[in-house]
């Protein structure tokens, strides 16, 4: 095992590394699209300024370094005040204790690097579930991702539901990001969301311009497309609504929903039932390879949830975050 930087890493370590995540997915998300082996180095290596990940990895110590075979990964996200763990081990190899090794390389850093707290997110149904409880940490959030099949959508009845919002609004396409004479009124928005949010926050979130700006740059590095569709309020211009899709190019099949939005005030106008809408015929039209949208929703949250449902999405499964205490961590794996 060694720390693993992805920007030097060799073609060969990326190319193995992308069949790893593959094998996982065959084994725990089976009907989730494959990766394809674009723009993973940039996925790894960029982060928004002020964050940082760190990756390890564990390797066929029987090859010379640089050869691939990379059998299992760990990195840690270090933001805010949190460190947020992304562990990934192939299915054969699972058991023996290489992720159990993997998390205590990443937790050490972690308390060495002065975080108190630790981050993860586990797939319902998979090995993650026990395997992360046996290392003590606890659940904190549970929320239901739902997909949506494109082909089996009935775009006749989703027209009216793209133009079934109340007057006195308007709905804009922006691909890439909100214009700059908008970015403060989509900022304040996305403010309101993180006020009335409850999860963990496991991945960077931003509501101050800047950091807006920013957090797209970053998006596009890592090789991931945003698609922003907004509801205007006419009379002040304020940004009422909002909805967010970006598709990876590392799975462009499928694309991911990232937050929909519409600002307390504005509710009961139709506003989030019109821009997801509007947002799926945009998707159809920039995206031809894509077949799905996978979108992730709280269960307490039955507004949202009723809108998707009545778009087509189908509840797939439930994912859960968890959080730990870094030093707590540090002293079982020292015992252990």
């Amino acid at each position: 095992m060694r720390e693993w930087d992805p920007r030097s890493a060799s073609a060969a370590e990326v190319d193995s590394l992308v069949e790893t995540v593959n094998a996982v997915l065959a084994a725990d998300l089976p009907e989730d699209p494959p990766w394809r082996d674009v723009q993973v180095r940039e996925y790894l290596a960029e982060t928004m300024p002020g964050e940082r990940r760190i990756t390890w990895v564990a390797e066929d110590d029987r090859l010379p370094e640089g050869a691939g075979k990379i059998f299992a990964h760990v990195n840690i996200l270090l933001l805010g005040d949190i460190g947020v763990l992304e562990v990934v081990v192939r299915p054969e190899l699972r058991r023996r204790g290489l992720g159990r090794q993997l998390v205590a390389m990443a937790v050490r850093r972690a308390y060495l690097e002065g975080f108190s707290s630790i981050g993860v997110e586990a797939i319902g149904g998979t090995p993650a579930i026990p395997f992360y409880e046996s290392l003590g940490f606890e659940r904190e959030y549970v929320e239901t991702r739902s997909v949506l099949n494109l082909d089996s959508v009935d775009w006749l009845t989703l027209g009216g539901m793209a133009s079934g919002i109340s007057s006195g609004y308007r709905v804009e396409y922006h691909p890439g990001g909100p214009p700059d004479h908008l970015l403060d009124a989509y900022a304040q928005a996305k403010a309101e969301a993180q006020r009335d949010d409850d999860d963990l926050d496991l991945a960077p979130r931003s509501s101050d311009p800047q950091r807006l700006r920013e957090s797209l740059e970053t998006l596009h590095r890592r090789g991931l497309s945003p698609y922003i569709v907004l509801a205007i309020h006419e009379a002040t211009g304020a940004v009422a609504g909002l909805t967010e899709v970006v598709v990876p190019a590392q799975h462009p099949e499928r694309a991911d929903q990232y937050d929909t939005i519409v600002v307390r005030e504005h509710r009961g106008y139709g506003i989030d039932r019109a821009i997801k809408a509007r947002m799926l015929f945009e998707l159809r039209a920039a995206e031809p390879t894509l077949r799905q949208v996978q979108t992730w929703n709280a269960q307490h949250n039955e507004s949202m949830l009723k809108v998707n449902a009545e778009l087509g999405y189908q509840s797939d499964r439930d994912w859960f975050e968890y959080i730990a205490d870094v030093t707590q961590l540090v002293q079982r794996f020292e015992l252990s």
